[in-house]
């Protein structure tokens, strides 16, 4: 039975990608790194920090990866004014509120994550929210959902996880939880739609 559901925040709740990838792409020509569309959207619950110490190593290249991620959210804070809900998954929160404890999960920064919730105006809705800085492993680990299940009071296997990226579906899976591929439920939406 399902006592607890846990969100991730990007690509899940709010509709951010497209302007991360925006940034990305200017951080990538500034700072001479490869880094493809494909494989951004791979990376997905990644923090920043990591995907460019990843790139770093493989590209052969010095990069500095905590002023880059530092550089990276504070290009990224002026279009969370543009970020709109993802509002299948939305909806399912909403409906859920008041009647079982709720958390996100985001591989984001606190700062970010809890701007952007307060845009949408659902912050309101979780009981907690967890992001890179609160776990040492990160997506894949199942690190972020577990403390996330520990802070709802609920135990992981009776909590319901909602993802929208390949890690990030791996990393419920391995905290026992059930896991709602975002990804199939907004195309059933347009399907339906």
């Amino acid at each position: 039975m399902i006592q607890g559901l846990i969100f991730d925040c990007d690509g899940t709740l709010a509709d951010t990608m497209p302007l991360h990838w925006r940034v990305w792409q200017a951080l990538a020509r500034k700072h001479r790194f490869h880094l493809s569309e494909e494989r951004f959207y791979s990376l997905g619950g990644v923090p920043s920090r990591d995907i460019l110490e990843r790139l770093s190593q493989e590209q052969g290249i010095p990069l500095d990866h905590l002023a880059i991620a530092r550089e990276k959210e504070a290009d990224y804070l002026p279009l969370i004014a543009q970020v709109e809900p993802i509002n299948a998954v939305v909806g399912i929160a909403r409906a859920h509120h008041g009647r079982i404890p709720m958390a996100v999960a985001s591989g984001g920064t606190r700062r970010v994550i809890e701007q952007v919730l307060a845009h949408l105006g659902l912050r309101p809705l979780f009981d907690a929210v967890v992001t890179s800085e609160d776990v040492a492993r990160q997506k894949p680990a199942p690190d972020i959902f577990l403390e996330a299940a520990r802070r709802l009071g609920v135990p992981p296997q009776h909590c319901r996880a909602y993802e929208d990226t390949d890690l990030g579906m791996q990393a419920i899976r391995a905290a026992g939880m059930e896991a709602v591929d975002v990804r199939e439920l907004l195309q059933g939406a347009a399907a339906r739609g």
